[in-house]
């Protein structure tokens, strides 16, 4: 009996190596910029003069007089007031001189008391303590007030993302192979 030869067959699978690293990220993020502006509050006061305002007019018409205007108004009136009394003193001097036959009615005694003379008349105003008018006006100050304000402006700065790539390392570490081995022949003769 004769056995048929047998081929053998080897074969080897291939090895495939990865040697890979993670990838990083890197995020940065500046910071925000910021602008702050700021107008100071502001008071403002405005004070008024005040108003001082003294009338002694009455006063000095009672020590000179006053205007020549006043000082001729009341020495007419003066005048005209003596005149009256005069006349009146004159119309009594006439009627107890008509009433002679009276023992007391003498002309020594009637014109004889009429010797003195009379006053001019008074050129001045009566003098008092109200003469001098004072006056004095006040005016409460201006005040207006600005409040401060505030700006703020606010700039957002956007991430800065990088990435690196890792590492890929791809080899064959054993190759694929085939091997045939073929059967040993005998050749008999």
């Amino acid at each position: 009996m004769k056995t048929l030869p047998i081929l053998q067959i080897h074969t080897t699978p291939p090895v495939l190596q990865i040697d890979a690293d993670l990838g990083q990220y890197s995020i940065r993020q500046p910071k925000a910029d910021v602008q702050m502006k700021t107008r100071p509050s502001e008071l403002t006061v405005e004070s008024h003069p005040i108003q001082f305002e003294v009338d002694q007019s009455r006063a000095l018409s009672a020590y000179t007089g006053g205007n020549m205007i006043d000082m001729n108004a009341r020495i007419y009136s003066g005048i005209e007031k003596l005149f009256l009394e005069n006349m009146a003193e004159r119309v009594q001097q006439g009627n107890e001189l008509a009433a002679i036959h009276k023992p007391a009615n003498t002309i020594a005694n009637i014109v004889g008391t009429n010797w003195k003379s009379k006053p001019f008349p008074e050129i001045r105003t009566p003098a008092s303590m109200d003469n001098v008018d004072i006056r004095i006006e006040t005016r409460a100050p201006s005040i207006r007030f600005e409040s401060a304000v505030s700006e703020m402006n606010v700039t957002v700065n956007k991430p800065e993302i990088e990435y690196h790539r890792g590492k890929l390392d791809i080899y064959v570490k054993q190759y694929a192979s085939i091997q045939y081995t073929p059967p040993v022949i005998e050749i008999g003769m």
